[in-house]
């Protein structure tokens, strides 16, 4: 005889209490899914898209690669109120996808390795920080480029070769620049097509790899093909001579020479990429590349009285950088 018929009734009731509706089994799914998602892109793995067209040959506009973020150590979230899988816009009707409200410092978890000459790294891109966007760190526009050089190195451009601690950089094998081509007749696209060449700056200058120009100077109807590279001290719209920076080199009146970097995109630097605990002294010279440095990335109050460099309130002649660049 079964002495617990009295509580079948409340074991029941219980039971039926504990099962899930199908609307609870789907919610806790989603909430679970959504948790894990987010967790393996920010600490693990996450994917991303080509958004530009300067590493074709060797990634293409549109793309999609998976990245690692153990490799480099995973960021820590530094908006943490945010719409899940939106990066900083809300699809559809064009808002922010995080609120700054609430914002973290900069950190990174241990990492398996450091980032090395001649790797495909992803990164925000610098200037998102500024006017009219100022997004924080984690949610400006993700670039991906190849590293040139890391902490400590010289890097330079001359007549569109890099060149890092004065000497040649090895050139991707499947690097490619853009030409004028002068022809008598059209040149047949099929061919343009098999050779892999490109059409960028609204279909003005083909673009194409050193394999490409080779066989495209012995056409019968080229007259000529000549790369398109900037000559030296023909000014460009590159860093430090950007109109938006605050303080441009022709209106700062420190100490030292004036030099006017008439640099461009094929005839660039040298410059020496920051170094912790590297001392740079700060002049009408210095001040200009590393004034942004010193005060975005390093959260420094930087200004110019007079002919004096005040740095959080304190006159000063020199910094010492924080972090490697």
């Amino acid at each position: 005889m079964n002495w617990k018929f009295w509580n079948k009734n409340k074991t029941n009731t219980k039971a039926k209490a504990k099962k899930k509706t199908k609307t609870r089994e789907w919610v806790d799914a989603i909430v679970f899914a959504v948790i894990a998602a987010t967790l393996i892109r920010t600490f693990f793995i996450e994917a991303y898209t080509i958004p530009t067209p300067s590493m074709e040959r060797s990634l293409l506009v549109g793309d999609f690669l998976f990245v690692s973020k153990l490799n480099y150590g995973p960021r820590t979230p530094m908006t943490p109120i945010a719409f899940p899988f939106a990066h900083h816009t809300m699809p559809l009707i064009n808002t922010k996808a995080y609120w700054d409200g609430l914002e973290l410092g900069y950190h990174r978890l241990p990492s398996f390795g450091e980032v090395k000459k001649g790797d495909v790294v992803v990164f925000n891109y610098p200037m998102d920080a500024d006017s009219p966007l100022y997004r924080p760190v984690d949610k400006r526009e993700n670039y991906i480029k190849r590293c040139q050089g890391v902490a400590g190195d010289t890097l330079s451009v001359v007549e569109a070769q890099v060149y890092v601690n004065g000497k040649k950089a090895p050139n991707p094998p499947e690097g490619q620049i853009d030409y004028t081509v002068n022809t008598k007749s059209p040149i047949n696209p099929d061919l343009l097509q098999d050779l892999h060449v490109s059409m960028y700056e609204q279909g003005m200058y083909p673009t194409m790899t050193k394999d490409a120009y080779n066989a495209i100077k012995g056409f019968s109807n080229v007259t000529s093909i000549t790369p398109n590279v900037r000559k030296p001290g023909d000014p460009d719209q590159v860093y430090p001579t950007n109109p938006n920076h605050p303080v441009g080199p022709p209106n700062l009146m420190l100490p030292g020479k004036q030099h006017d970097y008439k640099w461009n995109v094929d005839n660039y630097g040298p410059i020496i990429i920051p170094k912790k605990g590297w001392t740079v002294k700060l002049d009408s010279v210095t001040y200009p590349l590393y004034e942004r440095c010193i005060s975005v990335y390093e959260n420094n109050k930087v200004q110019v009285v007079g002919k004096d460099i005040l740095i959080n309130g304190v006159k000063t002649d020199s910094y010492t950088f924080k972090m490697n660049y």
